[in-house]
This record gives C-alpha cells, sequence and structure tokens, in this order.
C-alpha cells in the first residue's frame, strides 16, 4: 500500500521538506521563493507532517484541519497579493501548533525505537531541525506582534522577506547557541524565548541524542 511504503520513509520525506525550506532560496529566484514558493513548502511539509501521525486518527483529522485552514489562508494571500498581518500570524499559530505536534511525536518515535537505523538517525536530525522552526514561528510572532522587539544590523531593513530570513537565521543561530550578535532580543519576551530555545537546543543534545547514541553502542556491541 502507498501509504504504507510514505510511511516507512517518512522521517527522510519530512527531513526533505525541512531543507528544501530552508536552503530553497539558494537555488530559486528569491521573490519566486518567498511569494510563491516557499507558502507552498509549508503546506507540503504539513502534509509530510501528517505521515509521522498516520497511525493516531484523531490527530490526524486535526492536522488534516490545519492543513486544509493554512491552505485556505494561502489561497486567499494568492488571490488578493498582499500579505495581510493577521493571516500572516493565523499562519504562524498554525505551523507552530503543527511543528509542536510534530516534534513531540518525532522524538517520541526515536526514543521509544529499540534499535538505532537509518530512519532514527533521520529522525533524530529532522526533530532538531524541527525545534528551529518552532524557534522561528515563536520568534515571528513576537516580532510582528512587538515591532522592534529584535534589533541589530539585520534588522534594520524595510524588506519584509530580509527581516524574515534574517530571524529564521537567528532562530537556528539561538538554537545552536553560536550567536554572532547581527540580532539582539531587546524586549524581556523576546529575551526569555532566547533562553527557551538555547535550552531546548541544549537539552535536545543531551539527552536525545545521547540515548541514540547509547542505543547504537549497546546493539553495536551486542552484535559483534
Amino acid at each position: 500500500m502507498i501509504l504504507e511504503r510514505l510511511y516507512k520513509n517518512r522521517f527522510m520525506i519530512f527531513l526533505i521538506m525541512q531543507l528544501s525550506i530552508l536552503f530553497g532560496s539558494l537555488f530559486f529566484p528569491s521573490g519566486f521563493f518567498e511569494y510563491k514558493l516557499l507558502p507552498f513548502l509549508y503546506l507540503l511539509s504539513i502534509a509530510a507532517g501528517i505521515l509521522m501521525i498516520l497511525k493516531q486518527k484523531r490527530l490526524m483529522r486535526f492536522f488534516l484541519g490545519l492543513f486544509i485552514l493554512a491552505g485556505i489562508i494561502f489561497g486567499f494571500d494568492m488571490i488578493s497579493r498582499t500579505e495581510n498581518l493577521n493571516n500572516i500570524l493565523l499562519r504562524l499559530y498554525i505551523y507552530f501548533v503543527f511543528y509542536l505536534f510534530v516534534t513531540w511525536n518525532i522524538i517520541k518515535q526515536v526514543w521509544q525505537a529499540k534499535r538505532v537505523s537509518k530512519n532514527v538517525i533521520l529522525g533524530l536530525v529532522s526533530g532538531y531541525i524541527s525545534l528551529g522552526f518552532l524557534a522561528f514561528f515563536l520568534f515571528m510572532s513576537i516580532e510582528l506582534t512587538y515591532p522592534g522587539a529584535y534589533t541589530g544590523v539585520l534588522m534594520e531593513s524595510d524588506d519584509f522577506n530580509f527581516r524574515t530570513d534574517s530571524i529564521l537565521y537567528y532562530s537556528f543561530i539561538t538554537l545552536l547557541t553560536i550567536g554572532y550578535g547581527e540580532i539582539v532580543p531587546a524586549i524581556p519576551i523576546a529575551q526569555k524565548s532566547a533562553i527557551l530555545v538555547g535550552l531546548a537546543g541544549q537539552f535536545y543534545m543531551v539527552i536525545i541524542t545521547a540515548v541514540v547514541v547509547e542505543k547504537y553502542i549497546r546493539h553495536s556491541v551486542a552484535n559483534k
């Protein structure tokens, strides 16, 4: 059955969608990618995420509803050719809820895996990237709700898409705890969200990744 085959490759499909969103602008013209392709990729990522919870019927219906709602909002913006602030915020909330549930399910499936296979490794990677997207949706919602919540060299542009890309960059830099300083959280809610994301990234690496590595080492030794 097609769905069963897709389910077996769910982590790879979801990871491909994530990497397409992150690095697609390297291969397509900026305007086309930002306005046409990117919203479509986010919809596809929801569809790919539904595979994660394919065997949880109630949750799957909920995500199907989110997919339809996000598609309606995207379609409305395409027809009107405008970027409505309320629609952007609503899309961000939808994506945040979606990635929250999907990330939790990825972590649970990776944690419960008895053997470390290729799928488990892909799930481990996509789970970490999902944390970066959660950070992006959170930071972007804060910036749109409280303009000027983030300051710095990369936030001085009047171009909305440039600032969006900057927030995406800042999200993963914060998750990785690199912190180059081009973007600075300027208000308490932005500062505390940065702390939360940094802690989440460290906990993921220290706990989830460590558990997977321990399973891999244990099974490798047992098979010798």
